[in-house]
């Protein structure tokens, strides 16, 4: 890229990371969105969460900066932020849902990155990425070179390399990493890592603009069906075979492998468990970052998606109109017959096939079902004269559901599952039985429940009698799982 002051100026101008830094309310949309989208990982959220997010950072910075820093509602600053004239964020409503949901864009993203290489580093290291170079290189002009024997050379000395090592560890000299050096490849390994799930949302801004380019030219197409699966079907094949796209394609059949998968675990959980890491303080979700990696493919893999689902409704589409053009020539015929109805013509002009006979099979025919009949008992009701408590039809119980939702989720980011017996440990039951039936009609966008038939638990809670005094409760019921 060339940083002309042309090129400069106009990325002044329009680029939305560039208008984010140079907002007046930057630290608060930047603090805000760094820890509901980036931190966690979210990729999607709904505008309710958002919402109840978004008052309780204005409600904190009110009362510490005075109730006249922000004076608008969380709801019109979300909206502001989404607009066209910003770009920070994107709204949109999802398949079947009324409510909109809103998502960070990738040039948001890069400028929460860009600000967080502001703070000093407590430790910088230089060898890790040096090393990583020369791998580069290395495997560039290995996997560029046509001639078998330099392979082949290449590959025997490598072959030597490791013998030699095979044999100085039999020998008992063990070569290990020093406390700098495991330092300086774990703090790259997060640089990276983090990089890593910030391209996800750049990846899927290309596919997006590739279905916002169908749908426009599906919208004003004019020609006919095939011609138009055919460009676009190209194009969508184009897209896949580009650099990013083969790219992509082969991240995620790497990271699919259940060997990966469980490989990457161990190696995380052994290095994660090294005591000069463990002085880095690494964050808490670094141990499952593959996971994350998984979520934010996953999300761009359904946003591709959308293409075929595109293209199923045009079809739709296209198959509705036809009908109607048969309607149509149905309709010229009708009105072509009454308009000889008066005089019609001498000679026949329309034939018609004969008309078939209704075969009706006896056995088709449902057997015969005699009515019921119903017996009413003429009885005296007398009314009585027992004196009873009629508190108890009064005394309600309202769950709060939005309460038990914040209380699972909360849960959910330290741990990737939760038991409800666990949950029930952490945050005891408050209306006994009918919260315990809450939490099993409970569900969300992002979390799902898993009732395990092969293992119980039993929960218990405390309740008060009619004379005061607080009892035990307990219902024993199959283990649900709340998992992310």
């Amino acid at each position: 890229m060339n940083l002309d002051y042309a090129t400069l100026e106009l990325l002044r101008q329009n680029h939305p990371a560039w208008r984010l830094l140079r907002s007046d309310h930057a630290p608060l949309i930047v603090s805000f969105l760094n820890r509901v989208f980036v931190v966690p990982n979210v990729r999607v959220m709904a505008q309710s969460l958002l919402i109840e997010a978004l008052n309780d950072e204005l409600f904190g910075l009110r009362e510490q900066l005075g109730q006249a820093v922000f004076p608008k509602s969380s709801l019109d600053y979300l909206n502001d932020w989404a607009a066209n004239d910003k770009g920070w964020l994107r709204k949109y409503y999802g398949q079947g849902s009324d409510e909109p949901f809103f998502d960070m864009t990738p040039a948001t993203e890069k400028a929460i990155a860009w600000l967080g290489t502001f703070s000093e580093r407590s430790f910088v290291g230089t060898e890790s990425r040096l090393l990583t170079l020369f791998e580069l290189l290395r495997q560039m002009c290995e996997g560029t070179e046509t001639d078998p024997q330099a392979r082949i050379a290449e590959l025997h000395k490598r072959r030597d390399d490791i013998d030699a090592e095979i044999r100085r560890v039999l020998g008992g000299d063990i070569t290990l990493l020093d406390d700098t050096a495991i330092k300086d490849r774990f703090q790259q390994f997060s640089q990276l890592a983090r990089e890593l799930l910030s391209d996800f949302r750049e990846v899927e801004q290309k596919f997006r603009l590739l279905d916002r380019s169908v749908r426009e030219r599906i919208a004003l197409w004019e020609g006919g069906k095939g011609a138009l699966l055919e460009e676009i079907m190209g194009e969508r094949d184009l897209i896949a075979d580009t650099d990013q796209g083969r790219s992509f394609r082969a991240f995620w059949d790497f990271l699919m492998s259940s060997r990966r998968q469980e490989e990457l675990t161990k190696l995380l959980e052994r290095v994660l468990s090294l005591p000069p890491v463990s002085e880095l303080e690494p964050d808490s979700r670094t141990r499952r970052l593959h996971y994350d990696w998984l979520e934010a493919g996953e999300h761009t893999q359904r946003t591709v998606a959308q293409l075929s689902m595109q293209l199923r409704r045009f079809l739709d589409d296209q198959t509705w109109l036809e009908n109607r053009r048969i309607m149509e020539i149905l309709h010229g015929i009708e009105a072509g017959a009454l308009a000889i109805r008066e005089a019609p013509p001498s000679s026949d002009f329309m034939s018609i096939a004969e008309s078939g006979v209704d075969v009706e099979l006896p056995m088709e025919r449902p057997l015969y079902t005699p009515v019921f009949k119903p017996t009413i008992i003429d009885s005296i009701l007398e009314a009585g004269d027992v004196e009873l408590d009629v508190n108890a039809l009064y005394s309600q119980v309202v769950v709060d559901t939005p309460r038990l939702l914040r209380q699972v989720r909360k849960a959910l980011n330290d741990s990737s599952q939760i038991t409800l017996g666990e949950l029930c440990d952490r945050e005891p039951l408050q209306h006994g039985l009918a919260e315990l039936v809450t939490y099993l009609h409970l569900h969300g966008d992002d979390f799902k429940t898993v009732i395990d038939d092969a293992a119980t638990e039993t929960i218990l809670w405390q309740s008060n009698d009619g004379d005061g005094e607080k009892h035990t409760r307990q219902a024993r019921l199959p283990r649900v799982i709340f998992v992310r």
